[in-house]
Formats: structure tokens, C-alpha cells, sequence
């Protein structure tokens, strides 16, 4: 006899997903957060690197022609230049279709572009005339003495220029300029600090939020800073092609200023790939600052848990399936979960790039390929924080509460005054942190009996003054300046 925890139920479904077309997406980068991603479609998908690869063939093989660099190549005019740079430009649903057919002929996606290049310019004489210089005669000038990581190593590096300072940088930036603004806007409201979980000397709201501004714009400072390198010198690079063909040439010079033409650093030594350093370089830097933000979610999740925040309610977020009381800090803990897979990916990238066996091997490849599903989920991640942030409203109750229920934190200026006056010879005044730990270590007391320990210290009349004076949320020292003055 079969028990009935034994039983297994297996569902049976007759539709297979897969068959669908347009094909269901597999990422939710794709899918659920399609719409917060789309940006970056224009730069880190396959159709994107395939325009840009087309674009750097295209002007790779303008540039030969305008260098005069190969012989018998005849001078182009200004409607045969814009009819090539058309090509890239009006790259769309179509064209993509035709070059995924050559590629599955061809079995090699940069020589599939080279192909694509070809039947364009035996269709340019139905666009230019009968007597344009564009025709298939000048088939052999595309993807001239160039190997696949020529054309690669420049196309990543353009897209990855654009859409990290089209895209990325923007929603960054945009993230750190609200948090300042709500810094500022927070710069004198004290609040309780809290190191190791305890209750600490208080700071203010604006002070805390300040101190994530200033450490994510040292890394955005360092991102806009990246240097995107390319190179072009063969396969192996020693120009060994172009000497060989053309060995008048100056090929080191030619090959440095084309790159930089296209707003790219060049890299004058490398083996068949460009190696990568400078993407390792940036994916860290972008993980870092993913980093610091994840910080920020996880402190205003604690915040709202504190109370210290009221979430907005109508945003049309639904806290709880069951309990209509809710409104989840959802922003923020999505952002959480995107920040650590964008995190992992890039370290993953840049942990992988910078090593390749010997003068090349293909595990650049596939890893470049998720460069875009890096990026993707740090900027959900960006976007979920934008919104959590605009959703918040402070709320002083239990913020002022936190500060009165903790006068011991007064404990701190009272031992530093008393060990002042020690040093300038007032009695009385030995071991003041003991005397302080005494007092208050391991029980509650209420700011009257701080206020009657600091008159019985036969303090100066000016300083007992000052110290009795003191309460939780005026004990701020220099926090609201530190936000007006460094922020």
C-alpha cells in the first residue's frame, strides 16, 4: 500500500512556451522589468554590437580610402560617405533578420558583417547611379588586413562608452543628486546614531544621507574618468597583414589615429584581443558603487522599520496579500537583490577578462555577452532606489522618541569635559570614563539624573552650564555644517 505522503502529483501541461512567437522572454531583464531596461538595449544587445561593428567597418573602410592608403582606390564623393554611414544608421528589424541569415551560413558573426557590407555595396548603384565608385570591386577594402578582435575590441568598447554614459551615469547621477537634495533638506534634524545596533552619539539625518553622497560620487567620478581603450593591429598584433600587403604604410600611426577618431583610447600593445584591463577596471568600479547603494537600501529598509520613515501609500504598492495594514519597503529591498546579482556579474567579468590563454582564447567571448545583464540589473536596482527614496516621508515621532529615551548618550561630551578639566589641573576629575560607566552602563537614567551627576562634579560654572544644557538632540556637534560645507 501506497502511503499518501508517497503520492506524488505531477501536473501535465500540453503548451510549450518555447514554440511562442515573438519568443517569451527568459530574463526578467527582459520580461517583468523590460520597460526600467529598454535604455540599454541600444548598446549592450546583440543587435546593438552588430550596428556597432557595422559602424567600425564602415569607417575603417572610409578611412583606408580617404588615407589614400591602399593603391588604385578611387576618392569618394560626399553622397558615396553618407550612403556608407547610412548603413549602421538605419540598421533595423530587417537588416538584423538578413545578417542572422548570413551568420547561420557563414557560422562566424564578424564575417557575417563583412558579408552584409558586400551586398550592400553591390546595392549601392541602384541608390547612387550607374556611376558611383561603390561596387564590388572595392569588396576586398572591407575588413581590410583586420582579424574579428579588431572590429570586436573597438565595437564593445564604443557601445560600452555610450550606453555607460548615455544611460548608466545619467540614473546614477540622477540617484545621487536626490539623496543630496534630501540631505541637505535633512541637514539639522537630529537623530539617534546607532554603531554595533547601540545607541551612539546622535548625528543628524542630512549628516548620515551625506556621508553615501560623498562616497557614491567619488565612484562616479572614477567611472566618468574610465579610459575605453581599442586596438587595431591584427592578429596577433604585430600588423603582420598590413605589412605584408602594404608594407609603406605607417601602420602604428594609422592605426592610432583611426581609433581615436572614433573617441577611443588606443592600445598600442596587445596580442589578438585588446586585454580588457580597462573593462575590468570599470566593472569594478560600477560594482562598488552598486555596493555603496545596496548600503543605503539595507539602512533605509532599518529607517522604516524604526519607524523613522512613513512610506507613501499612494503609489498603488500592495504591502501584504493578507494583511491590509502593510506598505513593504519593496523599492528597497528589490534594489537589494538587483545590486547583488549586478555585483556578482561584474566581478565575475572582471575577474575573467583580464586573463587569456596565451595570444587569445574565446572566454572573452561569451562573458562579454552578459556585460548588458550587469549593467541591466544595476540600473533596476538605480531606479527601484529613485523610487523607494521619493516614496518616503520623515516622520519626527519616533525619531525625537529614539533621541529622549537615550540621555545616557550624553555619557560621551560629560567624560570629555571632565578629562579637559583634569588636564588643566581641576580636581576631582580622575577617571572620568569610569565614573561615567558607572552611572550609566547596563541601566536606563533619565536626563535629570545625567543633569545632577554633571552639577556634582565641580565642573567650571560656564562648563556645567554647557553640559547640563545639553540634551540628546542638541548633542549634534558640527553635522548640519558638515552638509552645508563639504556636501
Amino acid at each position: 500500500m501506497v502511503s499518501v505522503g508517497a503520492v506524488r502529483l505531477v501536473a501535465v501541461f500540453t503548451t510549450s512556451f518555447s514554440s511562442f512567437e515573438p519568443r517569451l522572454a527568459l530574463s526578467p531583464l527582459d520580461g517583468r522589468y523590460g520597460a526600467a531596461t529598454a535604455p540599454l538595449l541600444d548598446y549592450f544587445s546583440e543587435a546593438a554590437l552588430n550596428r556597432a561593428r557595422l559602424f567600425v567597418e564602415v569607417e575603417w573602410f572610409i578611412y583606408l580610402i580617404d588615407q589614400g592608403v591602399v593603391p588604385g582606390a578611387p576618392v569618394l564623393a560626399a553622397g558615396e560617405r553618407e550612403y556608407l554611414r547610412q548603413i549602421p544608421a538605419r540598421f533595423g528589424a530587417a537588416e538584423l533578420a538578413e545578417l542572422a541569415r548570413i551568420e547561420r551560413e557563414t557560422v562566424h558573426d564578424v564575417k557575417a558583417v563583412e558579408y552584409f557590407l558586400q551586398r550592400r555595396l553591390a546595392d549601392a548603384a541602384a541608390v547612387l547611379g550607374a556611376g558611383t565608385n561603390l561596387t564590388a570591386a572595392l569588396n576586398p577594402i572591407i575588413h581590410f588586413a583586420l582579424t574579428s578582435e579588431d572590429v570586436n575590441s573597438l565595437a564593445y568598447a564604443w557601445v560600452i562608452w555610450q550606453g555607460v554614459t548615455e544611460v548608466w551615469l545619467p540614473a546614477a547621477t540622477a540617484l545621487v543628486d536626490q539623496l543630496a537634495a534630501m540631505a541637505h533638506g535633512q541637514a539639522e534634524r537630529p537623530m539617534l546614531a546607532r554603531t554595533h545596533g547601540q545607541p551612539a552619539t546622535p548625528t543628524t539625518l542630512g549628516k548620515e544621507l551625506a556621508v553615501t553622497v560623498h562616497r557614491l560620487r567619488r565612484q562616479l567620478r572614477r567611472v566618468s574618468a574610465t579610459e575605453y581603450l581599442g586596438k587595431l593591429n591584427g592578429a596577433s598584433g604585430t600588423y603582420g597583414a598590413h605589412l605584408a600587403a602594404l608594407p609603406e604604410a605607417d601602420w602604428p600611426r594609422l592605426s592610432q589615429a583611426f581609433v581615436e577618431s572614433l573617441g577611443l583610447t588606443w592600445n598600442p600593445l596587445t596580442t589578438q584581443i585588446e586585454s580588457h584591463d580597462w573593462q575590468a577596471e570599470l566593472y569594478s568600479d560600477l560594482a562598488r558603487f552598486g555596493r555603496i547603494a545596496h548600503n543605503l537600501a539595507t539602512d533605509m529598509w532599518t529607517y522604516i522599520s524604526l519607524g523613522y520613515f512613513a512610506q507613501a501609500r499612494d503609489q498603488g504598492t500592495v504591502g501584504s496579500s493578507t494583511m491590509p495594514h502593510k506598505v513593504n519597503p519593496i523599492r528597497f529591498e528589490n534594489a537589494e537583490a538587483n545590486l547583488e546579482i549586478s555585483a556578482a556579474l561584474l566581478d565575475t567579468l572582471a575577474a575573467t577578462l583580464v586573463t587569456s590563454r596565451l595570444q587569445r582564447d574565446l572566454t572573452d567571448s561569451t562573458t562579454q555577452r552578459n556585460i548588458g545583464v550587469a549593467v541591466g540589473h544595476s540600473l533596476l536596482a538605480i531606479n527601484n532606489l529613485r523610487r523607494g527614496l521619493a516614496g518616503l516621508d520623515v516622520n519626527p515621532g519616533p525619531i525625537e522618541a529614539d533621541l529622549a529615551a537615550n540621555p545616557e548618550v550624553l555619557a560621551e561630551p560629560i567624560q570629555s569635559a571632565m578629562r579637559a578639566a583634569a588636564i588643566a589641573g581641576l580636581p576631582g576629575m580622575d577617571n572620568p570614563y569610569e565614573q561615567l560607566k558607572e552611572l550609566t552602563r547596563g541601566q536606563r537614567v533619565s536626563l535629570d539624573e545625567i543633569r545632577r551627576f554633571i552639577r556634582g562634579l565641580g565642573l567650571p560654572p560656564d562648563v556645567t552650564l554647557r553640559l547640563v544644557e545639553l540634551s540628546p538632540a542638541s548633542y549634534t556637534g558640527l553635522a548640519a555644517r558638515l552638509v552645508r560645507e563639504y556636501l
